[in-house]
């Protein structure tokens, strides 16, 4: 997997990742550049400086901003771990059913992230995964959200439940978002950019949650959305500390 932009490998370096090594341009004066590169050596990572046309070569993004790191394939956090550490913890979990765009899930991963959520699940078959691209857009917070992909979502769903979770949908046509109790054990649900919430999966819901919309369109990008809904639950859980 190849790591790309001065964030994401700096939020990598956070972690115990293995990294094969990093390729940076020669070129690079700027003292953001600089402290990086100083980061990476303390860290006793590989830097390999590049010209300028070897590491546009490398990159897929074109975003680079002189830095891609190569390192191993992307590991999923496993489910069943997530759902024992939840057993006895007031936990905030989301669940994606069905978004495809890399950029859309990139962005929810960085919202989650930044949020404080104990982890983001995704299904192995229609979903974007983390690649590349999803580690560029979600700034590095990949490297630190636990996200867990399983066969079937609704499964999911019935499992935690079982653990004391609480499991909302956001869709129009639901109860008012910020009329609703978020706090305790909550999973909430984020349909897809085209479809929304699936209907099988909606059923396995304990209820609806809508954003109030007052423009003439009615519905938010994924991300937003799942922004709006994270923090208006983190917000609740904050007062009830």
């Amino acid at each position: 997997m190849k790591i790309e932009g001065r964030n994401a490998v700096y939020e990598l370096l956070k972690t115990d990742k293995e990294i094969d090594k990093v390729l940076v341009q020669n070129d690079l004066k700027d003292d953001a550049s600089k402290r990086l590169i100083n980061i990476m050596r303390s860290h006793k990572v590989k830097v390999q400086l590049v010209d300028k046309r070897v590491i546009e070569k490398e990159s897929e993004s074109k975003r680079h901003q002189g830095f891609i790191a190569i390192t191993s394939e992307y590991e999923y956090a496993d489910f069943y771990d997530l759902i024992d550490e939840l057993k006895e913890k007031d936990g905030l979990v989301v669940i994606l059913n069905e978004i495809l765009d890399p950029h859309n899930l990139g962005s929810i991963i960085r919202v989650c992230e930044c949020a404080g959520v104990d982890g983001l699940i995704i299904a192995k078959d229609r979903s974007a995964s983390v690649s590349d691209t999803v580690m560029r857009i979600s700034a590095g917070a990949a490297n630190h959200l636990k996200v867990c992909r399983v066969v079937n979502i609704n499964n999911a769903i019935d499992k935690l439940k079982e653990c004391g979770f609480w499991v909302y949908g956001a869709e129009v046509g639901g109860g008012d978002l910020y009329s609703s109790n978020l706090t305790g054990k909550i999973c909430l649900v984020i349909g897809g950019e085209d479809s929304g919430v699936k209907r099988l999966t909606k059923e396995k819901c304990d209820g609806i949650l809508s954003i109030p919309m007052f423009g003439k369109v009615n519905s938010l990008n994924a991300s937003v959305a799942c922004g709006v809904v994270v923090y208006e639950a983190v917000r609740q859980r904050n007062l009830k500390k």
